[in-house]
């Protein structure tokens, strides 16, 4: 973002804050497209107004903003790895022999099969 222009930062800013804007307010019940709207005009105007000397702030509100979005992106993907796991009864470590488990167990499988790896 440091050698974006300065334009680009403010819409750049503006879309995080838009983003930030429509989970606070549907989060809390009153979130409607006039209000969305009014604070989008907004903010684009005053952002693009002041690019130019918020520049440096826009770069730091950037960054805190991506770490934030990638960080709960992070946790929410892991959280639903866990549950789909969990509903299908997936033991990535095979710290427990289940009957319903989807492994294959290999005490079962001939040892005189040879198995070729590539």
């Amino acid at each position: 973002m440091e050698l974006s222009s300065p334009r680009f930062k403010a819409l750049a800013v503006t879309a995080g804050f838009s983003f930030w804007f429509i989970i606070i307010t549907a989060g809390i019940g009153i979130f409607s497209f006039e209000l969305f709207g009014v604070f989008l005009g907004i903010t684009i105007a005053v952002t693009q107004i002041f690019s130019v000397k918020l520049s440096k702030g826009l770069d730091i509100f950037a960054i805190i903003n991506t770490k934030i979005f990638l960080g709960i992106l992070f946790v929410f993907v892991i959280s639903l790895y866990g549950i789909f796991f969990n509903v299908l009864r997936i033991d990535l470590l095979r710290l427990k022999k289940q009957s319903t488990s989807y492994w294959l167990d290999f005490d079962d499988i001939k040892q005189s099969t040879v198995w070729k790896q590539y």
